[in-house]
């Protein structure tokens, strides 16, 4: 992420929704910028609006509308979607940007703008960079509209059937037939999906499909459930008696996944079981995987194994795709559950995910434990240390002498990797070591000497 970017974070813009830069006057400008830069390369550009459950979003929504219409842009509403379903509606009704407003997997209060072009990709870097000038100098200088006193923007629901029919072709000849599923949709975006997708890929009822949190109140998206919480689902699959458990943030471009002991399988473990069914088939390009700086060292030895090599790219899934491009791979993601695979589709799709990888047992008669018993995963803690600011490492000599002792001690038996979180006030200290004591020791160092110099 670009160090003079003042808006926009490795997921598009993020905050306290009404508080700057989620304030009416830069929502506005939001759609002012954007607006201007469409209306540049067509004449009465079209924008999709999508959201997720938050209280906020219809208000968010129609401000920024208010100002894309300024601009000279049309505007049209999916109304509670998901983020990969606005890529996809996007590229397939020919709309000239995407606009999804969501806080993804943060708590209700916060919430964000995320953008997306013609071609269902996010906006690359340098796009949203150089709006956020023009952003800042019509927040600065105009009266945006009264949220309240602005017309609520009317739902097209066609739209989510588009999408809905959409997982079911990528996915053709899926059978739930006898599977036993749990998931928690995290009273999120997959709540407005699930049900319908679920409905339409069983309908005989062969399976037993069990849906957890699909009941929004505007508050209650990812509170105690949804993918920051998959032991929840997790241990419902083990009271349940289920095989198979699915957990969703809040906007479902991420999933995470339960076996029927419990276990939580996570990113990684789902890049290993996605990885070897590529390859088997013959279409894991150059029998290559993108992971990222925080994927377990485990991962990468257990591809090894399969004869499959591991490339790290920085956190953040648009950073992931970059270098899949680049390379021409097929499949990449994130420890989190940010899943690409972009012969599929162009950003990361929780609900997608999970039908690859039940296709994928279905296909292969084997449970999630079995696909995945040999991953073993080196220890590992992340411990979060929020932050007034986000200056370089280097400037704090006391910070820089605890990161170096650390990969002394650890050398070719573990990893340290300390970076800020693109999207809150947070620097993530990340130690993976053959020793527990060890990893937590050092982790709980660096961050002591983080909180001194830089704790909120």
């Amino acid at each position: 992420m670009t160090s003079s970017r003042k808006l926009f974070g490795t997921d598009g813009i993020r905050a306290v929704a009404g508080q700057s830069p989620l304030d009416a006057k830069t929502i506005y400008a939001v759609g002012l910028a954007l607006g201007h830069s469409l209306v540049a390369k067509a004449q009465t550009p079209r924008v999709l609006i999508g959201r997720d459950t938050r209280e906020s979003g219809p208000g968010i929504a129609a401000t920024l509308a208010a100002g894309l219409r300024a601009a000279g842009a049309t505007v049209e509403s999916a109304g509670v979607i998901t983020t990969p379903a606005v890529a996809f509606l996007v590229r397939k009704h020919g709309f000239q940007a995407g606009v999804v407003i969501s806080a993804s997997h943060n708590p209700w209060q916060d919430n964000g703008i995320k953008l997306f072009g013609a071609d269902g990709f996010k906006l690359p870097d340098a796009d949203e960079l150089a709006m956020e000038d023009e952003i800042l100098r019509h927040a600065a200088q105009i009266d945006a509209p009264d949220a309240a006193a602005l017309p609520a923007l009317a739902d097209n629901d066609s739209y989510a059937d588009d999408y809905i029919q959409f997982l079911i072709d990528t996915v053709p000849g899926l059978t739930l037939n006898g599977l036993h599923i749990v998931a928690d949709c995290a009273n999120g975006a997959s709540a407005a999906i699930a049900p319908a997708l679920f409905r339409r890929l069983d309908p005989n009822g062969k399976a037993k499909i069990e849906l957890l949190h699909t009941s929004p109140d505007g508050r209650n998206i990812n509170a105690n459930c949804g993918a920051l919480h998959p032991d929840h689902v997790a241990a419902e699959v083990q009271k349940r008696g289920a095989q198979i458990g699915l957990t969703f943030d809040g906007d479902a471009d991420r999933c995470m996944l339960s076996g029927a002991h419990g276990n939580v399988i996570n990113g990684d473990a789902i890049l290993l079981l996605v990885g070897r069914d590529l390859k088997e088939r013959g279409l894991l390009n150059g029998n290559l995987v993108v992971a990222t700086t925080m994927s377990n060292m485990g991962l990468e030895a257990a591809l090894k194994r399969s004869g499959i090599g591991m490339l790290r790219a920085p956190v953040g899934d648009r950073y992931v795709l970059e270098e899949m491009l680049k390379r021409d791979a097929s499949l990449g993601g994130e420890q989190s559950g940010h899943i690409l695979l972009p012969h599929l589709a162009t950003t990361g799709d929780g609900l997608l995910t999970a039908l690859v990888v039940l296709d994928l047992v279905a296909r292969s008669g084997k449970s999630l434990d079995e696909l995945t018993s040999d991953l073993k995963v080196f220890p590992q803690v992340i411990v979060n240390v929020r932050v007034r600011e986000k200056k370089p490492m280097a400037e704090f000599p006391p910070v820089m002498a605890a990161i170096h002792a650390a990969e002394e001690e650890l050398k070719d038996s573990g990893r340290v990797v300390i970076r800020y979180s693109g999207t809150e006030p947070l620097a993530r200290v990340m130690i993976e070591a053959e020793s527990d004591e060890a990893m937590r020791r050092h982790a709980e160092a660096i961050a002591a000497e983080l909180r001194k110099v830089l704790g909120a």
